[in-house]
């Protein structure tokens, strides 16, 4: 039941994982500002409810996959009690933009940052209380993979909470919000990251990723129990939540 994503941001010959990393290289200097523009500053929001989910928890360890700019380990670090913080990505240009931010906030010695594969993790098994991913499955090259990943670097009823796009349900309001994806996205993502393959392909991964109780069953098949999702802002992005 390997789940390979056939959806990839550029034509071009180069791995999945590959294309993800230049993409992600290249728009890293716009990505918060096109982040803040694009969701209407809601993203905060969601990661602040993310996050809050962990809260009952009381997680020691924490592992942020696909960090990007770092405001997940931010937001982390504001909520929960932690003695270890550590942001991963695959692209050196989203960590080093993050780098920055930390250093700016008097952050940097309490978080780490580092350059790494999810899909092939560098940690021995069972090393964190909790393990994040916001935006960032839908990038995975093979999903279950990743997810495999996750779970075999997870303590004993540890916890994995995935934030990630879904496809809203509700009518009108999914049609308004797929013209406003597929249309008006990639347009500002044109102007303002020179870029509009990148926010193309956001449209078109969202559309391909399993969400709801698809991957909710994808967690379950790779070993999570008590499994459970919420949807936020009327299905834009949800909240998945395992435990291991």
């Amino acid at each position: 039941m390997s789940r390979q994503s056939s959806v990839t941001p550029y034509n071009s010959d180069k791995s999945k994982k590959e294309q993800v990393t230049n993409m992600f290289d290249g728009i890293a200097r716009y990505y918060d500002l096109l982040n803040r523009v694009l969701t209407l500053g809601i993203d905060s929001i969601w990661r602040k409810n993310a996050i809050a989910s962990l809260v009952e928890h009381q997680p020691k360890s924490l592992l942020d996959i696909a960090t990007g700019t770092a405001d997940m380990v931010i937001e982390s670090e504001k909520q929960l009690d932690l003695d270890e913080i550590i942001g991963l990505d695959i692209s050196k240009e989203m960590i080093a933009v993050g780098n920055k931010k930390l250093e700016k906030k008097g952050l940097d010695k309490k978080i780490k940052l580092i350059i790494g594969d999810s899909e092939n993790l560098e940690f021995e098994d069972e090393r964190f209380d909790a393990v994040t991913v916001s935006f960032g499955v839908r990038n995975f090259e093979n999903l279950e993979k990743g997810l495999s990943e996750i779970f075999r670097v997870l303590k004993k009823d540890g916890r994995l909470m995935i934030l990630e796009f879904s496809k809203p349900r509700l009518f009108p309001f999914k049609q308004l919000f797929n013209l406003y994806f597929k249309y008006v996205l990639p347009v500002i993502g044109r102007i303002k990251s020179k870029d509009p393959k990148a926010y193309k392909y956001l449209y078109e991964s969202v559309q391909a990723f399993p969400d709801y109780d698809k991957l909710d069953k994808i967690l379950q098949h790779v070993g999570f129990k008590e499994t459970s999702w919420q949807a936020q802002t009327l299905g834009i992005c949800t909240i998945y939540i395992g435990k291991k």
